[in-house]
């Protein structure tokens, strides 16, 4: 694999072009869940932009900004230079950024301002298990001793929400050692801010009206926020000092330890020597570990931790292929189960997703070779599973006497494509659904299979089930195959065969247990190959169709439109992948290989290091979605074991 960084290639010349910069974005994440997320130049583009978001306990557990931007000022022999960046409206006021010479992504985001004779630069640390913001500050060049002034816009906000002036907010500060304490409002953790020199604090409180985020502007969203200015910091800097800023969510430290943090925390953060070192760090960001208790973080920064659907898709990337650590796997799977009770054994929206519990222990099986311990430990739970889909257990799908289950609940979404339009499904996909059979198939032939090996004699799930699974392989190729088009149907409703030709066939084609022919698994990839591979994913709708979107932007509407009806899905390339490996063995190889190195070459784009969600279906193939997508960089890293695993063959 190469071990160019692509990811640290700047055009450092368009640095100061906003069109460019404000489209990048650094992503910082402690184990806590706390995270930083802002463009390469600091200026806040989205509502979910900020310096310090951490989760908090009497919330929910939800993220909440604290700290949502931090100016920098510097004087020089009376004249003053003003580093922050803030979009009110159409204007950007200050512009900081055209002091702007340099950005680097490792191993920490920083940045290098030059004012004529002054170099001056900041570089950004979370601390792995704190909710806490390190920003070192350098005077690496001037011609005399510099005042730098630090003035922090507080928001005390959810980060889906957005503030506004207001007589609650308590706008008094608290004084602490090297530095002030500040907490808007009730039930909110303080925000200590802490410098680690000499400095004065100038209280000087006041609202910043109509801060506007562009990108939520550009979406057609709520976009203006009022953000509270307390004062500023003042320290005086002579060239080649340093000082480093501490906002803490966890209580006030030791300034004279901060330096000695920002060091420690720094040099924590392995090497990166190859792409590969970026997944795993990557993964590493996307497993929280809050009180001691492990979940993964479907991705930065919007989206929740612990969901089942995307837990399930990549903790065997995440856990196994990233990291080499089984009973991390195994800790963040029982915290699932416990806590996903109701969708896995009562009620879902998602449901193929309980089903999918399978083919994680698969994974897990493939890479451990422990195959009695993985079924031993959750073979109930996965029986439990299969037993929710009989009749009169679930409403919203059900076992047919076909043995296939029908998925239905007017109006609303029941698969993984669940985007919604004014609370209309955009893809409703009522009845039989291709991937949820074909998992639901899988899952059965594997029970039965670890049953014979594992379980007692004359086994009576062996005897109930067996039927079960003669009857799917029986009806699930009549059902969804069309001879005609050449490619299984996306679902079957009342009216006969969905014949929109989207990804989800390709599980039928894939998995371990597959209920076609290999005539049809050559038919499938042929089409699959011929319309829906993309350098960036998989398409979720063929371009010949009428309903295609081929681009991910305009208004929310448009872009729903667009979600599951054209946009690449980077993780839908493993599930690609596997079937092509089964069909051409190590001849994939080199495919595979080209497949994945666009996500590199895209590292420095969207979010700097991070692996997004989704792409577009048309060239050039632009990243949206989250930023760092757990089902993205868990789908990249086992591509990357198959192409090994290959090799070695």
């Amino acid at each position: 694999m190469q071990t160019h960084m692509a990811f640290l290639k700047f055009n450092k010349s368009e640095l100061v072009n906003l069109s460019y910069s404000l489209k990048r974005e650094i992503l910082l994440a402690s184990k806590t869940g706390a995270y930083c997320n802002t463009s390469i130049v600091t200026c806040n583009t989205r509502r979910y932009h900020g310096l310090l978001a951490v989760p908090v306990e009497k919330f929910g557990g939800y993220r909440y900004m604290l700290l949502s931007s931090l100016d920098e000022s510097l004087t020089l022999r009376g004249k003053r230079f003003n580093l922050g960046i803030h979009c009110y409206g159409d204007v950007y006021e200050p512009r900081g950024h055209k002091y702007i010479v340099d950005f680097d992504a490792d191993p920490v985001p920083m940045v290098t301002y030059k004012i004529g004779e002054i170099v001056f630069r900041k570089s950004f640390v979370l601390p792995r298990e704190n909710n806490q913001l390190l920003i070192k500050y350098e005077l690496v060049n001037a011609p005399a001793k510099v005042k730098l002034e630090l003035k922090p816009f507080l928001s005390f906000r959810r980060v889906h929400d957005l503030t506004q002036q207001n007589g609650e907010a308590r706008t008094g500060a608290r004084e602490i050692e090297g530095g002030v304490s500040f907490n808007l409002y009730e039930g909110f953790p303080d925000l200590d801010l802490q410098v680690s020199g000499a400095y004065a604090f100038k209280s000087a409180p006041c609202w910043y009206n109509g801060v506007t985020y562009s990108d939520e502007m550009r979406r057609g969203f709520d976009c203006r926020e009022d953000l509270f200015v307390p004062g500023s910091f003042e320290l005086e800097l002579k060239p080649g000092e340093s000082v480093v800023f501490s906002a803490s969510a966890d209580g006030p430290v030791a300034p004279a330890g901060l330096k000695r943090k920002f060091t420690s925390a720094v040099g924590k953060i392995g090497p990166i020597t190859s792409f590969h070192d970026q997944l795993v760090r990557q993964a590493d960001l996307l497993i929280r570990d809050r009180g001691g208790k492990k979940q993964v973080v479907a991705g930065y920064s919007w989206l929740l931790t612990g969901l089942l659907r995307e837990t399930l898709y990549s903790l065997a990337g995440l856990t196994l292929y990233g990291k080499d650590d089984p009973k991390e796997f195994e800790e963040i799977l029982d915290n699932l189960i416990a806590d996903e009770q109701e969708r896995l054994f009562h009620r879902t929206t998602q449901v193929e997703a309980p089903l999918f519990m399978t083919v994680t222990l698969q994974q897990y099986i493939a890479y451990t070779g422990n195959e009695k311990h993985a079924w031993t430990k959750y073979g109930e739970t996965l029986k439990g599973i299969l037993e929710s889909y009989l009749p009169g257990r679930r409403t919203e799908v059900v076992m047919h006497p076909n043995g296939l289950l029908w998925a239905q609940v007017d109006g609303v979404a029941l698969s993984w494509m669940n985007a919604y339009i004014n609370g209309r499904a955009v893809t409703e996909r009522p009845g039989y659904q291709v991937e949820t059979n074909a998992l639901w198939y899988n899952a059965i032939c594997f029970a039965l299979d670890m049953e014979a090996k594992y379980g007692p004699k004359d086994s009576p799930f062996v005897k109930q089930w067996t039927p079960v699974r003669d009857l799917v392989l029986r009806n699930f190729q009549p059902t969804f195959w069309n001879a005609d088009f050449g490619f299984l149907a996306d679902y079957v409703d009342g009216y006969g065969q969905n014949l929109d030709l989207r990804p989800n066939q390709l599980w039928a084609v894939s998995l371990d247990y597959k209920p076609v022919s290999d005539e049809v698994i050559g038919a499938v990839m042929r089409v699959v190959n011929n319309e829906l591979v993309t350098r960036r994913g998989i398409r979720t709708l063929s371009p010949r169709d009428n309903k295609y979107k081929g681009v991910y932007e305009g208004n929310q509407i448009e872009r729903d439109l667009a979600y599951n009806n054209g946009c690449a899905w980077t993780f839908l390339l493993a599930q690609y992948c596997y079937a092509s490996f089964n069909m051409m063995g190590r001849n994939f190889v080199k495919r595979a290989e080209w497949l994945t190195e666009g996500f590199y070459e895209d590292l420095s784009k969207h979010g700097v290091g991070c692996f997004s969600e989704l792409y577009d279906g048309d060239p050039p193939h632009e990243p949206h979605g989250a930023i760092s997508s757990a089902t993205a960089t868990s789908a990249l890293l086992n591509i990357n074991w198959l192409i090994d695993k290959y090799k070695e063959e």
